[in-house]
């Protein structure tokens, strides 16, 4: 080898091996094409199941008056919104100071459709990069990922920058795609991931190329288990899985303990 030659570094961009520099803008460029049909394609690609997935990790959260929540690559604000709800529910019942609720999202155009097309419905809103977060330490009570984790090109600096920012006792809640527990539900799925939803998308957006990345992101994930540990090689204790839809969906939920 040539003295000069250098080792480019590299990682998945859903199929393909792409250098890790690149990998970023590439996301970007999936979700800036994707944002003004993002949360009609959910429905559309989950049958509207994500609405009960979304609902269940927010009761699972349980806001509480005056907490500061981070809703990381939270999109259009559709979690962020119901973490709201629940809060000033709470604040109702018990008093206390409104939560603060950021809507952290590394694509300006999710962040701006959300925002524009819902309003800003009393969150805060942030573009920024879930490995380097422009928060104090220990500054967070909960940080939570929705169908995000997945596009970070470095997922364990993701998940170590997360425990940095969270407060001793604050929690991680994760919810991701991932392996369903039996063979029947595995076989569909894949189906229906790899020849409907590119389709779909083409149909509604007039580009299916965005959702075939997608799909490939998530046959890239890794299973319950796997993930799990980088969850606890992060520093998080007493990390939890639960399976929703027979484990096509994970919630992972761990400990800040300091």
């Amino acid at each position: 080898m040539n003295s000069n030659d250098q080792t480019i570094e590299t990682t998945s961009f859903g199929f393909q091996t792409v250098p890790v520099n690149e990998k970023a803008g590439k996301v970007r460029g999936v979700f800036d094409a994707v944002a003004q049909k993002y949360d009609i394609m959910n429905d559309l690609m989950s049958g509207g199941m994500h609405r009960i997935w979304k609902d269940a990790v927010s009761a699972r959260l349980n806001p509480r008056p005056g907490e500061t929540i981070i809703d990381m690559a939270g999109g259009t604000g559709d979690l962020a919104r119901r973490f709201k709800a629940l809060a000033d529910k709470a604040m109702q019942r018990r008093g206390g100071e409104p939560a603060r609720i950021i809507v952290a999202d590394i694509n300006q155009e999710m962040i701006m459709a959300g925002r524009e097309q819902r309003g800003e419905g009393g969150l805060e809103w942030m573009v920024c990069d879930a490995e380097s977060l422009p928060m104090d330490d220990n500054s967070a009570d909960a940080y939570v990922i929705s169908f995000g984790i997945r596009n970070v090109t470095n997922i364990p600096k993701a998940l170590k920058e997360a425990h940095r920012v969270l407060k001793t006792g604050g929690r991680i809640l994760i919810l991701e795609f991932s392996k369903p527990t039996f063979d029947v539900l595995e076989k569909f799925y894949d189906y229906w991931s790899f020849n409907a939803i590119p389709k779909i998308g083409e149909m509604v957006t007039g580009d299916g190329a965005p959702y075939q990345y997608l799909v490939e992101s998530i046959a890239k994930f890794p299973d319950q288990e796997t993930f799990k540990k980088m969850v606890e090689d992060a520093g998080f204790k007493r990390v939890s899985v639960t399976n929703y839809t027979g484990g096509v969906v994970a919630l992972h939920q761990g400990w800040v303990v300091k």
